[in-house]
């Protein structure tokens, strides 16, 4: 897990039925609606007893809101994640699954938007909000070469930048 302030959780509050207030070390707060996630994902579905989604508490280091040790856990970084998206920004793992549904490397991606690796790095580790105009870069990059194609010597994606 990672443990820097903005993936760190310091004050968390459950918001009945599925909602959580979660701060993070670097001071951000959001309010989560968890439902759309314990829906999607099956092994969350227990999280939809009322009295067990109330138990949720922060493991000892911040990284993880914890409902049973070491069996139904989440981790802040996605915590975080689902709480930026729901409030209308961009959250790290959509610029993640952009650049793996399109085999870029982070050279690559950081050249096809028009950034520098760092400022990338920066937008990929959740450090830095990732500006509208970026994914909108990134959704007019996929307009111009949607194309991926798999080599066979690495089976893995290549993409034309």
């Amino acid at each position: 897990m990672i443990h820097d302030p903005h993936h760190t959780i310091t004050t968390l509050t459950v918001l009945e039925p599925t909602g959580l207030a979660v701060t993070f070390g670097d001071g951000s707060t959001f309010h989560v609606d968890l439902g759309p996630t314990i829906n999607a994902y099956p092994s969350l579905s227990a999280l939809r007893d009322t009295a067990l989604f109330s138990s949720a508490r922060v493991d000892a280091r911040g990284g993880y809101v914890v409902w049973i040790d070491d069996d139904l856990e989440l981790a802040a970084d996605n915590l975080r994640n689902i709480a930026i998206e729901q409030s209308g920004g961009i959250g790290h793992e959509r610029l993640w699954g952009w650049m793996d549904k399109h085999g870029l490397t982070q050279e690559r991606a950081a050249s096809a938007l028009g950034i520098s690796r760092r400022m990338l790095n920066y937008y990929l580790s959740g450090a830095k909000p990732i500006p509208k105009t970026v994914w909108l870069a990134c959704l007019g990059w996929t307009s111009t070469c949607p194309k991926a194609r798999r080599t066979k010597r690495t089976e893995s994606f290549t993409a034309h930048v």
